[in-house]
């Protein structure tokens, strides 16, 4: 009997078996697996070129690369970060586990990013800095955040995992605030299994992370800081080396996926798509849709119709970082009614450079059935 195919809403990109191999033989001679070595060095060169960013910091994963960026800004304890909601739950957690405090701001219904006419509103004498996130790779209004901040004296920074290779108005997403923070985990467009880095354009910024990242160890009798041990190993940065060598045709692949989703599903009652900026670049990272009024199904009816048929999306920002246990009625009440509808909404459906033509026609199928 045929095993039935799952379908998950992400696979794993990865180089030639041969070629990862052939790559990390080198380690079996020099016995140098971590500590900042030949690849972790070569990775942080290549990933700055391709990003077009002025300074970067290679980290093991995207979580401590959020957090290590918020510490190195030296913010007192019990200030306030003003951020969204609608997103992963590291955000908030980054900044909660910094001994800060997040005032959550409303998103557009358009793209899910912060709604920026909302974030003058909860500024007060204790906000330190905004946390926008350029959610699902959409860009957020980086001038009017920038102007907020440059009036209010706040630094910004972005979470960018989403938002890998996207450039806006021609330059590197990552080029944009006080710092940018990408994840390199297994789920994403780009990978080294799991990493993260930050990039930023103060030079000064990079001694303070590598302190942060490396127990603040700047010689072998000198400990300058009291930091945390957040260092990429070699073989994760050999698999990031080879992922980029491919990660032209990664994305053509992903293009060419969310191309024909888009095709078959632009015009079904009921569903919509977030807008995206004209003068952004597209990652296809994910293909999120919207079941709004008019739709035969609800979110989560459709959701159970696609796992029966062993495709798995994903709920996908669902609940909001504000409405989790954690986290639930410890911080300031403001409206979320966007992004709470908008998680009650949104589905992740399935992309990845090798999901099947014939997958995706099978997906839109259904979604389709029940309009």
């Amino acid at each position: 009997m045929e095993e039935t195919k799952n379908i998950y809403v992400t696979q794993s990109s990865m180089p030639p078996y041969e070629e990862y191999i052939e790559a990390i033989k080198p380690l079996w001679d020099s016995h140098w697996l971590t500590n900042m070595g030949k690849y972790h060095k070569e990775l942080e060169a290549q990933l700055k070129e391709y990003l077009d960013v002025l300074e970067l910091s290679l980290m093991v994963n995207g979580h401590m690369a959020l957090e290590l960026a918020i510490q190195a800004f030296g913010f007192p304890e019990g200030a306030e970060v003003i951020t969204t909601p609608f997103t992963f739950i590291s955000t908030t957690h980054a900044i909660v586990r910094n001994r800060l405090k997040p005032v959550f701001c409303d998103v557009k219904k358009s793209d899910g990013t912060i709604d920026e006419s909302k974030i003058e509103d909860l500024i007060t004498e204790r906000t330190v800095a905004i946390v926008p996130v350029h959610v699902y790779g959409n860009v957020c209004n980086i001038e009017e955040i920038q102007r907020i901040a440059d009036k209010y004296n706040l630094k910004v920074i972005y979470d960018a995992a989403h938002a890998f290779g996207v450039r806006y108005k021609g330059k590197g997403i990552g080029s944009f605030g006080d710092a940018s923070v990408f994840s390199f985990h297994a789920t994403k467009v780009f990978n080294t299994i799991e990493g993260g880095a930050v990039t930023f354009s103060e030079r000064r910024l990079y001694d303070k992370l590598y302190n942060l990242k490396n127990f603040g160890i700047r010689s072998e009798e000198l400990v300058a800081e009291v930091g945390a041990n957040a260092k990429m190993n070699e073989f994760a940065a050999i698999m990031g080396l080879c992922n980029l060598r491919h990660i032209g045709t990664a994305l053509d692949e992903r293009k060419k996926r969310y191309d024909f989703y888009m095709e078959n599903l632009r015009n079904v009652k009921g569903i919509r798509m977030f807008e995206k900026k004209d003068a952004a670049t597209n990652n296809y990272a994910y293909f999120p849709i919207l079941i709004e009024d008019g739709y035969g199904k609800s979110r989560d009816e459709l959701y159970m119709l696609l796992k029966e048929s062993n495709i798995y999306s994903r709920k996908y920002f669902y609940p909001i970082t504000a409405d989790h246990a954690c986290f639930k009625n410890k911080y300031r009440k403001d409206d979320l009614g966007n992004a709470r509808e908008i998680s009650q909404k949104v589905l992740v459906l399935p992309l990845y450079e090798m999901l099947g033509m014939d997958d995706i026609a099978g997906i839109t199928k259904i979604l389709r059935k029940n309009v």
